[in-house]
């Protein structure tokens, strides 16, 4: 089974950026959907940022504009660039991959602590 490790995260600055990576186990082409989710403290799991073969990538209402999402299946790892970062983007942030091959199955990563404070 394909394993999701995900790094980049740290203390950044507000209006800073930062780049996290997802690095997997093996080929990333078993998942048909791929993306990024973050869990602030005390709240619920919220889309950053997926995308899908043959479908528009998808944002998060409270990231649209601010951060991109990358895949590159040769080097089987997946990106996500965030910029002018806020405090309220304080959260662990989560590589998530999903398949359909053979049945529907989906992978999460142990996440990333990104924290944005002066």
């Amino acid at each position: 089974q394909v394993q999701l490790v995900e790094s980049g995260g740290g203390l950044v600055q507000p209006g800073g950026s930062l780049n996290l990576s997802c690095a997997a186990s093996g080929s990333i082409l078993v998942f048909n959907t791929m993306g990024w989710f973050r869990r602030a403290p005390g709240k619920e799991r919220e889309l950053v940022a997926t995308m899908s073969s043959g479908r528009p990538t998808k944002f998060g209402d409270a990231v649209k504009g601010r951060v991109t999402i990358s895949r590159d299946n040769a080097a089987n790892t997946l990106c996500l660039q965030m910029n002018s970062l806020k405090p309220e983007d304080t959260a662990v942030y989560f590589c998530n991959g999903i398949g359909l091959n053979p049945t529907l199955f989906q992978i999460w990563g142990q996440g990333t602590q990104v924290t944005v404070s002066s």
